[in-house]
């Protein structure tokens, strides 16, 4: 059985890597959409990408997904630029947020999306804390302008809910799904 991961993120990769499942990495083309209500939102865009590339591999397993940080009814996905990264991380300062992971996953048979949410607090972010950090560039490319499983974890004061699922990819919902969907034991893929 073939998973192709309709995806760039490398920690995506890493998380499928973690549970000894081998995948090819084919990097999803499709337009994604910004806004709407988020769990819809990211099942939608996970699901574009999986169309996309599921074109190209018909005999795979293809999976993608997409992450959204709301904090006080706002979106967060990846900051465009520093100036913004700054600006979503003093958003998060001292708030609970919620991120959002949708996942899609489909074979020539079976299509399903989910959503996972997460809660999270940030601790109160000095203006040095939130310069540093974004001169360091780690938050340039993930949603809410932080990485939980990088130095942007030193700013999590409290987490409800999936740890790997603030990281882009809800391990445990994603097991059972392969398994409840396709008929497959992650035991059995493990290289």
């Amino acid at each position: 059985m073939q998973i192709v991961l309709a995806s760039a993120s490398p920690r995506r990769r890493e998380l499928l890597m973690q549970l000894g499942l081998p995948c090819l990495v084919v990097p999803s083309n499709a337009e994604e959409l910004s806004d709407g209500e988020p769990a819809a939102l990211v099942q939608e865009n996970a699901l574009r990408k999986v169309m996309d590339v599921q074109q190209r591999h018909l005999g795979a397993v293809v999976l993608g997904a997409d992450t959204v940080v709301v904090c006080r009814g706002e979106i967060l996905g990846k900051p465009d630029n520093p100036d913004e990264a700054c600006r979503m991380l003093r958003t998060l300062s001292q708030r609970w947020h919620t991120v959002t992971t949708g996942v899609a996953v489909a074979n020539a048979e079976v299509r399903r999306t989910f959503w996972v949410d997460t809660q999270v607090k940030f601790r109160e972010l000095s203006a040095q804390d939130v310069h540093e950090y974004v001169a360091s560039s780690e938050p340039l490319d993930k949603a809410g302008a932080y990485g939980i499983q990088g130095l942007g974890g030193m700013f999590v004061e409290q987490i409800k809910g999936c740890y790997y699922n603030v990281v882009g990819l809800p391990l445990p919902r994603l097991v059972i799904e392969l398994e409840r969907q396709f008929g497959f034991s992650v035991w059995e893929l493990r290289t």
